[in-house]
């Protein structure tokens, strides 16, 4: 990399503290100056991830305390045809990569003991059953014979069957199927009584009936005799067991979702891909831990109400299925979530949030990472936000590659990488807040592994985005999925990648643990510093922000939509019947518009960037009933008008009709006196 003394002058100076010391070969003949500067209590920051592993070891060895940190300024900017200007880059990623660690957060514990079921069919299933006998407990579920395959030694449980579903997760999956061949292998003894009898050849020596060459002569039955492992007419054939692991060796797998349990693996016919998932296998015994990557805080979620569903975003997006509701609220299996983050990037209440890191600490790294990079001189900066593994991966070789006869541009000097745990696990909050802390581009890399309802959400997402700062008059495009399955469609991306308009002077707020908080301040920067100042923005469908109008001819005020608002956007008036609505806490959830039984409400999607989206504003009113004998308001005159007009007919209430005219407490005396009145003539009638 182009550095020397003045580099490192000069990024000590960005980052305010002394030369940092330069290196060329730390982790050989220079190693003293690495492990003399471990030997403190000090933060160290190592500039190198190539030997991260042993810079690691050789702390451990001196019983090193002080807290080490690895981060990459080679392939993400010192090794590309920029590198000569990346040292603003290089300043920005060290300055994060300083920055405390995040607070812990609670994790899922996981127990396998290493019972494994081996499904599919036999040709397939058999061979790696006997391969994993040795090291793992095997239970063996075929789902077709084979003439090629034979079962020998009982070794391992051998079941056979169809219909499988499987639910759970590592060390807790629940498998169940049905006894869909005649013969029952775990009764079966394997004396090949049947075979030497069946005149058709249908019987393999994996003990399976091949149905379509049996023409029913029984025999075969007749010959297991009282062992009874042979049945035509097997009434009782569910059959279920519980298991650790799952090895699906099926051609389609018995589960469908993008992203599986974890335990459970699925290569299908590739054998490479058997080989990989069986080491895999091998390595999943014993106790597990994962961070519990979410919170959830249901008072603010907008699922449901009354059995009513309005928001879905977050079912809809899972790929995991993790993501259940019960009618009114959502529930998320810990276990079956895999941090992907979607769930809390289309949420559009902050009802879900993403808790590995937390909203705020992701906002502080933008923020660190942009002002120490305008701090060194920089201009224009760019994130590209990438996944851990693939995306990281990507990263690097485009670094490489552009060292490797500079076949590659490499790395803009302009953009800076930004691994996160997934790429779905951002969403309109932090990306207006690094708009605000002057980025001119967010861009996200979606490599070929992630899930389409994950792709199409950040589109929608980046579409409300790039709307609200186009309708602020900010020129260009801010907000890109940048896709790429190489390291050369990574390099053709970026190189695409032309600078938008950022606001002239930088924000200073940090990032707040409510995601509508982090949402408002991004929102008054960007308003406070922006070319064009409209009253309102029209936003995409299913955008967050928006109205609600009401048919005032149709609208009874019966307040079923107050009732059903999860966000208190939606309020009645106590001294008057009024329906009132304060914008700015509506998150268009719809659950109003579905509750309304005389389907008065439509939801528009727009951004009021007035003081009025603060206030609340009536959307209809009505002349008051006063009750009929003590006077005293109560209900509206249309909504009584309609309940009398619909039930005088009804011979329930066609006697009292006038009872429905009364308040509350009216209507409880009326009825007493009423009472009184008949016992009083029961007891003077004549006899």
């Amino acid at each position: 990399m182009p550095l020397d003394a003045r580099s490192g002058e000069a990024l000590g100076a960005a980052l305010g503290t002394q030369a940092l010391p330069i290196a060329s070969e730390l982790c050989r003949r220079e190693v003293g100056g690495y492990l003399g500067a471990i030997d403190g209590v000090d933060d160290v920051v190592v500039a190198c991830t190539q030997e991260q592993s042993l810079f690691s070891e050789l702390a451990a060895e001196r019983n090193s305390v002080a807290p080490l940190r690895f981060v990459n300024i080679r392939e993400t900017g010192g090794w590309g045809s920029d590198a000569k200007s990346a040292l603003p880059k290089m300043a920005a990623l060290l300055a994060a990569a300083a920055l405390p660690q995040p607070e812990p957060v609670p994790t899922v514990s996981y127990e396998s003991g290493g019972h494994v079921l081996v499904v599919g069919p036999a040709a397939r299933a058999l061979p790696w059953a006997r391969r994993l006998a040795d090291q793992l407990d095997v239970s063996l579920l075929l789902t077709s014979g084979s003439d090629q395959q034979m079962l020998e030694e009982r070794t391992f449980p051998t079941f056979s069957g169809s219909q499988i579903e499987v639910d759970g997760w590592l060390g807790a999956f629940n498998v169940r199927w049905r006894q869909a061949n005649p013969i029952d292998l775990e009764v079966c003894t394997r004396c090949n009584a049947c075979v030497d009898v069946c005149p058709e050849g249908a019987i393999d020596l994996t003990y399976q009936i091949d149905m379509s060459k049996c023409t029913s002569h029984r025999d075969c039955v007749k010959a297991c005799g009282a062992i009874g492992a042979i049945s035509f007419v097997r009434d009782d054939d569910a059959r279920d067991g519980r298991f650790d692991l799952v090895f699906d060796l099926s051609d389609a797998p018995v589960l469908r979702m993008h992203q599986p349990p974890q335990g459970y693996f699925a290569p299908g016919a590739s054998e490479m891909a058997q080989a990989e998932a069986a080491l895999a296998l091998a390595q999943m015994v014993g106790e597990f831990e994962k961070p519990k990557f979410f919170a959830y805080k249901e008072k603010l979620c907008a699922h449901g109400r009354n059995g009513k569903v309005g928001c879905t975003a977050c079912i809809d997006v899972c790929s995991a299925e993790a993501v259940s509701h019960n009618g009114n609220l959502i529930k998320v299996n810990p276990q079956l979530c895999v941090g992907c983050g979607a769930c809390t990037t289309v949420c559009p209440s902050g009802a879900l949030t993403y808790a590995y890191p937390r909203a705020p600490d992701n906002a502080k790294r933008f923020k660190t990472l942009l002002s120490t990079y305008f701090q060194a001189g920089g201009k224009a900066p760019a994130l590209l936000l990438h996944g851990h593994e693939r995306g990281a991966e990507m990263v690097s070789q485009l670094g490489r590659m552009a060292r490797a006869g500079g076949r590659l541009r490499g790395m803009p000097a302009r953009v800076i990488p930004v691994g996160i745990h997934h790429a779905a696990s951002t969403g309109l909050d932090l990306w207006l807040a690094a708009i605000a802390y002057g980025a001119t581009n967010i861009a996200i890399l979606i490599t070929d592994q992630e899930a389409p309802q994950y792709v199409t959400a950040l589109e929608e997402q980046m579409a409300v985005a790039q709307s609200i700062v186009s309708g602020l008059g900010y020129r260009g495009a801010h907000f890109s999925l940048l896709r790429a399955s190489t390291a050369t469609g990574l390099d053709a991306g970026l190189a695409a990648l032309a600078p938008a308009e950022a606001p002239a002077r930088r924000a200073g707020f940090n990032g707040a643990a409510e995601k509508r908080g982090t949402l408002d301040l991004a929102l008054d920067h960007l308003l406070k510093e922006a070319p064009q100042r409209p009253e309102q923005i029209a936003l995409p469908a299913g955008a967050l922000y928006g109205a609600v109008n009401v048919n005032k001819a149709a609208c009874t005020l019966c307040m079923s939509c107050v009732g059903a608002c999860p966000e208190s956007a939606l309020m009645d008036n106590a001294n008057a019947p009024q329906l009132r609505f304060v914008e700015k806490n509506c998150v268009q959830c719809g659950l109003c518009e579905k509750t309304c039984p005389e389907n008065a409400i439509t939801l528009t999607p727009r951004l009021l960037l007035t003081e009025e989206a603060r206030l609340p504003v009536v959307l209809n009113e009505a002349q008051p009933f006063h009750c009929v004998r003590c006077n005293a308001p109560f209900g509206t005159l249309q909504m009584i008008e309609n309940m009398v007009s619909k039930l005088s007919q009804h011979g329930a209430f066609a006697g009292n009709i006038n009872r429905i005219k009364m308040c509350a407490d009216c209507r409880v005396v009326d009825m007493m006196e009423n009472k009184r009145e008949a016992t009083i003539t029961n007891l003077t009638r004549p006899q």
